[in-house]
């Protein structure tokens, strides 16, 4: 067996050197599936196991990235990714027919004791993969590796079951597997062939070492139009969100959660004659400011620009465009060689065409379109979202 599981390890080094040539940040224009859109924040890894013969759709047209990841799913997925070795045993499930698209799999899968039955006959191919289970049978393919490194430190690890424990290590040390938001493991949640897609893409992807991660800087503008949380007007409530108390603007707290999961430095873009709160006289000045093409000038600059590799630029929508001072500070930084995220908060625009305003105020700069937008309604909400397109980005912290 463990001849057999060097072989393995063998096939995996050739596979990872073979196929992860897609680079880190590049934008996908077109996923091949009708429900799974360029710019969501699995599109990217959606898109390179497609290409790679790693996983197909669940239709022609469909990729279903909601769904969740079955038993006899995953193991077809690792038996393609091992190049699908001749099966040669004969290990019979009651629930397993022949000659199906899963059988020599979930064969191969079993007798390499990757994905075990359930003891009483049954494999379980419908069943949904649990995230728990989802890191053993990806730490089991692996070859059962040690973590290097310290316990993974998760809200919720006393719900991982014991014999999760090493596994769960080993995907949160290796950068393969996060938390769900709130530095939630969630071990029993079912696993999204979204989820999965991303996770595998981790997983072949080169890995990321302290001597050449990139750096990440989260720069942003956002200006909640009061910081009492109490009697809020409804145009005040529509600007901000209130934590345990405390009142943030809506970019503001995307931009938290960024650095939260990300690690990265912070930066607040602020006019230095600041921008008034009142409602309608802050509408208004923003129209002002558009229809006169101003460029407010700036508080400060970010000094120490050059120790950054990636750029995390987050605004609000205003009037179907970024605020003018994004403007001064695009045309005061130059961002060339660097990667730019766009992040922002709308009332119900999304993006716009400020990603292509981006891309034309810093022509050499690469700018991923696969950025986050968020309506005002959800930003309360979207604690999970962000942690999880920044695990699509492959930029979470370790």
């Amino acid at each position: 067996m463990k001849r057999i599981r060097g072989i393995f390890s063998l096939l995996l080094t050739l596979i990872i050197l073979s196929v992860s040539a897609t680079p880190a940040f590049a934008s996908v224009q077109n996923t091949g599936f009708s429900d799974v859109s360029p710019d969501v924040w699995y599109a990217q890894a959606v898109a390179y196991v497609q290409n790679n013969g790693i996983m197909s759709g669940t239709t022609s047209t469909t990729f279903e990235p909601t769904a969740p990841m079955s038993r006899g799913m995953l193991a077809t997925v690792l038996y393609r990714i091992a190049k699908k070795p001749a099966v040669s045993d004969s290990k019979t499930f009651v629930d397993v027919a022949d000659n199906m698209w899963y059988s020599d799999a979930v064969q191969w899968a079993s007798t390499e004791n990757i994905i075990t039955g359930y003891g009483n006959g049954r494999f379980g191919i419908n069943d949904a993969v649990s995230r728990e289970q989802l890191a053993t049978i990806l730490w089991r393919y692996a070859g059962s590796p040690v973590a290097d490194a310290d316990e993974a430190t998760f809200n919720d690890l006393s719900a991982v079951s014991n014999w999760a424990i090493p596994a769960v290590n080993w995907v949160k040390t290796n950068n393969i597997m996060n938390g769900r938001g709130d530095n939630r493991f969630d071990p029993a949640g079912k696993s999204t062939r979204a989820e999965v897609a991303t996770i595998l893409y981790n997983y072949l992807s080169p890995a990321t070492t302290p001597e050449n991660a990139a750096k990440a800087l989260v720069v942003y503008f956002s200006l909640p139009e009061t910081t009492d949380p109490n009697n809020m007007t409804q145009e005040e409530a529509n600007s901000t969100v209130v934590i345990d108390g405390k009142v943030l603007g809506n970019t503001q707290y995307v931009a938290q959660l960024i650095q939260d999961n990300t690690g990265a430095d912070i930066f607040r873009i602020e006019p230095r004659t600041p921008y008034p709160t009142n409602h309608t006289i802050l509408v208004d000045l923003a129209r002002k400011e558009q229809d006169e093409n101003a460029r407010p000038e700036l508080a400060s600059r970010i000094e120490n620009l050059a120790q950054y590799d990636v750029i995390f630029l987050g605004y609000p929508n205003w009037w179907g465009d970024m605020p003018m001072v994004l403007y001064s500070f695009l045309e005061s930084h130059d961002l060339s060689g660097k990667t730019v995220i766009p992040f922002n908060t709308h009332g119900g625009s999304g993006f716009s065409s400020t990603i292509n305003s981006i891309t034309q105020l810093q022509p050499n700069a690469t700018v991923n379109r696969n950025g986050f937008t968020v309506s005002r309604n959800n930003v309360q909400d979207c604690t999970d979202d962000v942690a999880a397109w920044v695990q699509g980005l492959g930029l979470q912290k370790k």
